[in-house]
């Protein structure tokens, strides 16, 4: 069959698939066989349903589309190419090489269209419940009777990959208790994933799972060719308002190739022959590489045209919007373009010596309640533990099914959804995300972690229990390596805070870093408030590290510097010390990412080259701190687990003590 001759849904449904396979192929690395097994999904899903204008990609009232199987990069290139994104045809050539607008798993904004960063299965799924649940929170708090703002779904291909994963099942458990039904996945039920048939270790009855969770189910028996069947289940799905989606669509992996239906067309490109072969079934040219053909062209830009009116609607309703509700349109504006509305920072609590010892978990969480209440664009919650982390909204109210206009989600115990979904809710646009849960639970939020910190994401975590300090429950709940752990990810601020005041400057530094996540470990054991007549203020823990004591004449003997509820016992030492003559400067310590961002100068003048005698003091491992000891300098860490008992004990026990201090400064100061 001549392509001129080839029905025009199969003709675009095949240029996507050949321009898929070609990019594999120019790669030499790839997955070509859901981009054959899926095309007629995305092509479906592009020219019947989606609502996108490429020449404003990120226009507010767009939907979404995740791809959660992210192996299946070369697909979703292909689509947003046709689509008439800024996504040249020379970038799908340069399909994963150096610098391209098309790596090998979907990174947010490497191309227009990306809505975020997939690649590890099951990201997208959390993802996506993020992103529905921050569109259904600004539908309640910005529509208008005759105004819908706020109207659009966020679709997802998902493979059996991202079923296996467990974050897929607590993402599909908090979505259907939600009753999400702008919440679409389309299911790619192949059947193989890269050991083989999944039939010898995945015998899941995926759909009822599903359904046990309150989501609607519908089947495409064969979703890899029957473009009527797929919209017809999609236009079903659309139609449910109370309840996510979930399309079970089978699939042929490898479509039309030699190897359908196995593994082999899951991880490695076909061979030239196999090329051939697989275009000769697809009745195209088999020496034509990255062929779009005209009427192909033409018909996706006649696709785009429909998104370009509705967008230009929504244009148009948004200035009659703003004529009605000129303060609603206004808090749009401020919060799209990113910015906090004006006092935010008025009720930001402010704590005294005399009031007595406040947890900094506590004092954390009355600086969120004061941010959230003055930033209506903060949305977020706690894995079940909010009455312990202190992040719980004081008016007691948070989404539950069918009712999103609460800036509190309870995500119950599902820590690896929370974060997922936070990276989806700060993706969406408008709206800014926190989460919280103990730090050691870190550790289940650490994949989600790591994407937030490669698409530099503006998410706040307020963990607490923030070491062995926690005490009595053991050191399972004790986090010794977690500071270390969340200060390895790139583009991550970690902010340790020694008092309640600090723990205010945290929320206040976290808030204004919108380029990058912030993670908050906070103490449950009461501190003492920080006499500021006597010590800097608080404000300059923005800094990083500051000076808290500095000998009034010449050089200092020895620095000591110490993060979170170290930083109290390092004081007593240093008095002790003085007592003996030695010049002690003493620095608070509550963020390594803050001081390097500080001037030189400044870093020079908190920890002296000239000073070789250095102690740094902290509950955790001590990975990390001879940056700034130096080769010369010791530590007060932590080189094992914690210990079960009362958390002063297990401090006093462990080393974390005002003699042991003390006695590790004397012996450096004897290697002078």
């Amino acid at each position: 069959m001549a392509l001129e001759d080839m029905d025009l849904d199969e003709l675009c449904i095949n240029t996507i698939r050949t321009l898929s396979i070609d990019a594999v192929h120019a790669a030499d690395s790839g997955h070509p066989g859901a981009p054959l097994g899926c095309a007629a999904i995305a092509y479906t899903l592009w020219s019947r349903l989606l609502r996108y204008n490429p020449e404003e990609p990120d226009w507010p009232d767009r939907d979404r589309f995740v791809l959660s199987a992210g192996h299946a990069s070369a697909l979703l290139y292909s689509v947003l190419h046709l689509a008439g994104h800024d996504l040249p045809l020379e970038e799908i050539k340069n399909f994963r090489q150096l610098g391209s607008m098309t790596p090998g798993h979907p990174e947010g904004d490497c191309a227009p269209g990306v809505e975020v960063t997939t690649g590890p299965l099951g990201q997208g799924m959390g993802n996506a419940v993020g992103l529905a649940i921050a569109e259904r929170y600004l539908a309640e708090r910005f529509n208008r009777p005759g105004h819908e703002l706020v109207n659009h779904r966020t679709f997802v291909l998902a493979s059996d990959g991202d079923m296996m994963e467990g974050i897929s099942h607590e993402a599909g458990s908090l979505a259907g208790h939600l009753g999400l039904g702008r919440l679409i996945v389309l299911y790619d039920d192949n059947q193989i994933s890269l050991e083989g048939p999944t039939a010898e270790w995945f015998t899941d009855d995926t759909a009822g799972r599903f359904e046990s969770y309150g989501w609607h189910i519908c089947h495409v028996e064969d979703a890899t060719t029957d473009v009527d069947a797929i919209a017809a289940a999609i236009e079903q799905a659309v139609a449910v308002e109370e309840a996510p989606s979930l399309i079970v669509c089978r699939t042929h992996i490898g479509y039309a190739s030699p190897v359908q239906d196995t593994h082999k067309a899951h991880g490695a490109p076909l061979d030239a022959e196999q090329m051939r072969e697989t275009k000769r079934n697809l009745g195209w040219p088999e020496d034509e590489h990255f062929l779009v053909p005209d009427r192909v062209r033409e018909h996706f830009a006649q696709l785009a045209e429909k998104g370009r009116e509705e967008c230009r609607k929504w244009h148009q309703d948004f200035e009659r919007y703003a004529g009605e509700y000129p303060d609603e349109a206004a808090r749009w504006r401020t919060a799209r373009a990113g910015e906090l509305p004006d006092g935010w920072e008025a009720d930001l609590p402010r704590f005294e010596p005399e009031d007595g010892p406040v947890a900094t978990r506590s004092a954390a969480g009355d600086a969120l309640e004061a941010i959230r209440n003055a930033c209506w664009s903060l949305i977020g919650g706690c894995a079940d533990l909010g009455s312990s982390t202190r992040t719980l909204p004081a008016d007691g109210v948070s989404m539950d099914t069918g009712k999103f206009g609460s800036q509190n989600i309870r995500f119950g115990v599902r820590e690896h959804l929370m974060a997922a979904a936070c990276n989806g809710i700060e993706r969406h646009g408008g709206l800014r995300a926190y989460g919280s849960t103990f730090g050691v639970f870190s550790d289940y939020c650490r994949p989600s972690l790591r994407l937030a910190g490669l698409m530099e994401v503006g998410t706040v975590y307020q963990f607490t229990h923030d070491s062995i300090g926690v005490g009595e429950d053991g050191p399972t709940h004790q986090p010794v390596e977690h500071l270390a752990a969340l200060r390895a990810i790139p583009h991550w601020t970690v902010i340790r805070p020694a008092d309640a005041n600090e723990a205010r400057e945290a929320w206040r530094c976290a808030v204004l870093n919108g380029n990058g996540p912030t993670a908050i470990m906070c103490s449950r054991q009461k501190l003492p408030v920080l006499d500021r007549t006597a010590y800097p203020p608080a404000e300059e823990a923005a800094k990083g590290a500051y000076v808290l004591t500095n000998p009034e004449h010449g050089r200092p003997d020895i620095i000591l510097m110490a993060s979170g509820s170290e930083v109290h016992p390092m004081l007593e030492a240093a008095a002790r010390l003085e007592q003996d003559g030695v010049r002690v400067r003493t620095v608070s310590f509550p963020s390594w990412e803050l001081f390097e961002r500080q001037p030189e100068e400044y870093k020079r003048s908190v920890i002296s080259p000239h000073v070789k005698a250095r102690l740094a003091i902290e509950a955790g491992v001590p990975l990390g701190w001879h940056r700034y000891v130096g080769d010369e300098g010791a530590l007060v860490a932590l080189d094992r687990f914690g210990a079960c008992g009362p958390g002063g004990e297990v401090m006093e026990s462990l080393g974390f003590n005002v003699s042991n201090i003390v006695q590790k400064a004397r012996k450096l100061l004897q290697k002078r």
